[in-house]
């Protein structure tokens, strides 16, 4: 094996001096050539890897015959050439435990006795890299991979700066917001992204690294921070500062330069909210906040600057130096002030020039440097020509793409390089050898500093004017979204990957196509690109751009008009429903253009504006939807429809009309890539399984929904998918899962509104006996003046208030009768079941008949509508009445009943529910409805005449002398055609009358 190995050793922990003094002498027994003689950390160098191992092993055996020597730990590395090995030695070490001696992949790798310990990523901030121990402590490794982190791999090493990050990490301790300030190019990243590595254990929510150097507008920061530490998004900071309340992190902003305003309000925002999370920045200039630290990020030294020279030189320049190049290179590091940025540089041209043609080269082109330039700093202008220099090196072609590249903002693709600059492979790779182009995982892109001085020169060389290379950057993300659009329709997965990596130049395309005297390529690309602000909560940004488009040509009647609306229509459904009427707009144009698939797409969207209101109006627009989609044969435009015509069916408990539409609805979504309305869709069959019986179903197709929703990071969907799942959970016995499920929804600022939050933690709260709580989380949904009261939304939250405030002891007859004729209004039968089922139990104990009354309309709707799961509840409700009127057999068998089919079902007690009634025999769920019916018993009703009549049958009679047809009045009743028949059979029985004629014809006395 070529090279060198070293061998370095130290403690962990709080050794003694007496304990750092045997451990010096122990060193210096061992062989080996002493490379460093500090008592801390000695070092010693071989050129045999063996007896590095066989010194190793000498150490530890010696070691354990002294006082700490159990704290002792050891690495050994090999590498090309000393210093380097070191630096390795040194990083690998920082993860030893006490008692470990480690080893590189170059010694560990063939080795019998080393025990591979797997991959591990140092604190150098390299790639993960496999790591062995010649001992078997089998300690985890103190890697970065211990630690939640983002922090961004560096591909080259960390040169010198030691003293500089060990008073950074004394910094960091007493300073919640340190900022590293320094002009560009001075190293202000590494360093900040070095230090917080080496501190990372600190921070047991994580350190997080969030590079700014492609946003522009400050409102962009919430969502940048959150998407890098992969938390829910939505505008503004409240629901970001919500999330990190109670988190212990470290949040590194690097590049505010450019939005130091925005940055400085956010930090202090997040800083007042968050009292453990710290930040550490970097900017060209402080942030000017109460108690920051600022530490301004000096130059390297002359040795750390050579060093840095030599280290990205490459391998032909290290080792014994002529004397003429020795001085070159100390020159140069002089004459670019020790700037990191500079140097690297000029160090990339050490493959074509000589380190004196280098030195020439700065004595020609540095002139800049000795001239008093009023407002710029020396060091800026150290930099500024230092790029003139690397600039002017570049071939021609060289030159002509290196400016152009300033237009992309963030990454771009070779293809994009191709198509926008002419930048073909061979160029690009050497800009990137130059170290003016970053390579990073198949994609490109240009630091900030670089960025900004490339476009500089773009400006000076006139490209960037009309049909310059703005225009090819704007056309060429224009063709890619527009060819790009058809997925939507068919796989908004691949969409998705196809177009959210370039969110970044997509933006700066659509500044550049809206502000232009000629809008209409900026106006096709809003269009196209109207998905992605659906996506990382993003809404308000879309409909800003949205609106531009729109309003950019106010009277155009043309179909890219149209699909401008719709672009709107569809992001405001979840951010600003009510705020301009896109939709309405819309359809109105759509149908003067005779376009079906957007009138359809139109028709679902105006829908959903009426489907608060007015339930029969949104279904008559989906199923003229419908019948549009069908005529065309779009999928999409169909799945649209179908989709609120499922949430109205499942409203309506019509669930044999209901489920044939689920399964064909939830496959066109899924397979098409629609995970919003498909998540949508997935709740509410989980909801119609519960409600008919199967609730372990209704679980399993909750987290369906839920995993549907993840992916958009969008807290709208994703919140509304966990509170559905949550409220399943609570109701089939698992409060504990429901509660963490909601959990990073609770963390979230009161003023972000989830939907169906207050509902999902009003029933956890009432299914686990806290009432008041229970009553507050829904008091704003369902207070008569809330913004929800002209609504159906109060009828679905009431019952659930009803039972919590019974539970106080109080009573909410008041609130259930409410509930009922909310339920009546919008034809909701299992919400009216459950308000006469519960209205029923409080007149148990007064009024015994008008609750069998109650009770058994109850019963009765939830039979029809096949509501099996609610079934459970009247049978227990009929429990109760049976023992109040002295009926203890049928209390028992169906109090006994009743117990069985919670258990069968899967489903949890009310904590309200008292002890059931033992009974020798166990009626199945159908044989104590049945029982239920039959032993109704005697209410004092004669058998013939109006009076023989039961509330229900009044009421058919009532409807049936309106005029109303059997599926009328089953409508209106919310039961079957075939019941409404029964009854009226019933009816004509005991009435004595043959037809609706002669029933019309009599009189009630």
């Amino acid at each position: 094996m070529g090279g060198v190995t070293v061998l370095t050793a130290s403690y962990t922990g709080a050794a003694s001096a007496p304990a750092y003094a045997r451990l010096a002498g122990l060193a210096a027994e061992l062989p080996g050539e002493p490379v460093r003689r500090d008592a801390g950390w000695p070092v010693l160098r071989y050129d045999d890897p063996a007896d590095a191992i066989s010194a190793a092993r000498a150490l530890r055996e010696a070691a354990a015959r002294v006082p700490a020597g159990e704290l002792l730990r050891i690495a050994v590395h090999t590498a090309p050439e000393t210093s380097a090995a070191v630096r390795y030695a040194e990083q690998l070490i920082a993860i030893a435990n006490a008692g470990q001696t480690l080893l590189s992949a170059t010694i560990g790798v063939g080795l019998p006795e080393a025990v591979d310990l797997g991959m591990h990523r140092l604190r150098d901030l390299g790639s993960p890299e496999r790591i062995f121990e010649l001992t078997a402590t089998k300690e985890p490794l103190r890697s970065l991979d211990q630690v939640p982190n983002n922090l961004p791999v560096m591909f080259t090493s960390f040169v010198g700066r030691q003293t500089q990050v060990a008073a950074l990490r004394t910094q960091l301790a007493g300073s919640r917001l340190v900022t590293l300030t320094g002009p560009g190019g001075s190293g202000k990243t590494r360093l900040a992204a070095q230090t917080a590595a080496q501190l990372a254990e600190r921070w047991p929510d994580g350190v997080w690294w969030v590079d700014l150097s492609a946003v522009t507008d400050s409102t962009q920061l919430p969502e940048v921070v959150a998407a890098a530490i992969g938390l829910l998004v939505e505008p503004g900071d409240r629901l970001l500062i919500g999330q990190l309340r109670t988190k212990r992190a470290l949040i590194c902003l690097d590049n505010c330069e450019q939005i130091i305003e925005g940055v400085a309000e956010f930090v202090a925002a997040l800083q007042t909210g968050c009292p453990e999370v710290s930040i550490l920045a970097t900017s060209r200039e402080p942030l000017d906040l109460p108690g920051e630290a600022i530490w301004r990020v000096p130059a390297l030294a002359p040795d750390e600057a050579r060093a840095l020279f030599l280290e990205r030189s490459g391998t032909e320049l290290h080792g014994a130096l002529p004397a003429d190049s020795e001085q070159a290179i100390r020159s140069i590091c002089i004459r670019l002030d020790g700037i990191p940025l500079a140097l690297e540089l000029a160090a990339a041209w050490t493959r074509t020039l000589t380190p004196l043609q280098i030195e020439a080269g700065l004595n020609d082109r540095f002139g800049l440097l000795t001239k008093n330039v009023r407002g710029v700093a020396a060091r800026q202008r150290t930099l500024a020509a230092s790029i003139d220099w690397s600039y002017d090196l570049l071939d021609e072609d060289e030159r002509q793409v290196f400016r152009r590249l300033a237009v992309f903002a963030g990454r771009f693709t070779l293809d994009a390089a191709s198509a926008v600059c002419g930048a073909g492979l061979e160029t690009l790779a050497r800009l990137v050898d130059k170290s003016l182009v970053v390579a990073e995982s198949g994609r490109y892109r240009l630091l900030e500093t670089i960025r900004e001085y490339a476009g500089t020169r773009l400006a000076e060389a006139g490209e960037d004017s009309e049909d310059g290379v703005r225009d090819r950057h704007l056309d060429h993300y224009l063709q890619i979204a527009e060819a790009a659009e058809p997925l939507l329709d068919t796989d908004r997965d691949a969409w998705r990957a196809l177009v959210e990596p370039d969110r970044d130049n997509y933006r700066a395309a659509l500044e550049y196509g809206l502000s232009g005297d000629d809008p209409e390529r900026g106006r096709r690309l809003a269009a196209a690109l109207r998905w992605l602000w659906n996506l990382q909560a993003t809404g308000n940004e879309g409909i800003g751009y949205l609106r531009r488009a729109i309003d950019r040509a106010p009277d155009d009647r043309t179909l890219l008009q149209a699909r401008l609306l719709y672009g709107y229509a569809t992001v405001a459904d979840t951010v600003d429903p009510f705020g301009y009427d896109a939709a309405g707009r819309g359809l109105e144009l759509a149908t003067e253009l005779g376009d079906d698939r957007l009138r359809s797409l139109f028709l679902a969207l105006v829908a959903v504006g009426e489907f608060f209101t007015d339930f029969q109006k949104a279904w008559d627009l989906t199923a003229e939807g419908v019948r549009l989609a069908d005529g065309i044969g779009n999928e999409a435009a169909r799945n649209a429809n179908i989709a609120l015509q499922c949430v109205l069916l499942s409203l309506w408990d019509r669930h044999d009309e209901l489920r044939p539409l689920l399964g064909r609805a939830v496959d066109g979504l899924i397979s098409s890539g629609e995970r919003g309305i498909a998540s949508t869709v997935l709740t509410v069959w989980s909801e119609s399984l519960f409600s008919t019986g199967e609730p372990l179903r209704a679980v399993e197709f909750a987290e369906r929904a839920l995993a549907a929703a993840e992916p958009l990071a969008d807290y709208h969907r994703v919140g509304a998918a966990r509170c559905q799942l949550a409220s399943l959970l609570v109701r089939t016995g698992r409060p504990d899962e429901a509660r963490e499920l909601m959990r990073p929804l609770l963390e979230l600022d009161a003023s972000s509104v989830v939907p169906n939050l207050g509902q999902a933690m009003g029933l956890i709260c009432y299914w686990t006996a806290e009432y008041d709580a229970a009553v507050e989380w829904l008091a704003r949904d369902t207070a008569p003046d809330s913004p929800l009261a002209g609504t159906f939304a109060p009828a679905m939250l009431l019952p659930t208030v009803a039972a919590a405030q019974r539970g106080l002891g109080q009573d909410p007859t008041e609130l259930l009768e409410r509930a009922a004729e909310l339920a009546r209004r919008y034809n909701l039968p299992r919400i009216l079941a459950d308000a006469l089922d519960r209205l029923g139990r409080i007149a148990i104990p007064d009024q015994p008949d008008k609750a069998a009354e109650l009770l058994h309309q109850a019963l009765t709707i939830r039979v029809d509508h096949g509501l099996r799961t609610y079934v459970v509840e009247s049978l227990e409700s009929l429990a109760l009445l049976a023992d109040h009127t002295n009926r203890p057999q049928d209390a028992a068998r169906l109090s006994t009943a009743a117990s069985a089919a919670r258990s069968q079902l899967g489903l949890a007690t009310p904590p309200d529910q008292p002890a059931a009634f033992p009974a020798r025999t166990t009626l199945s769920l159908d044989e104590a409805v049945a029982y239920a019916r039959r032993t109704r018993g005697a209410r004092g009703r004669p058998s013939s005449g109006w009076a023989s009549l039961t509330p229900t049958e009044e009421q058919v009679v009532a409807l049936a002398v309106e005029g109303l047809s059997n599926p009328e009045i089953g409508e209106r009743l919310f039961m079957s055609r075939g019941t409404v028949k029964t009854h009226l059979a019933h009816v004509y029985a005991k009435l004595g009358v043959a037809n609706r004629t002669e029933l019309a014809s009599l009189k009630n006395p």
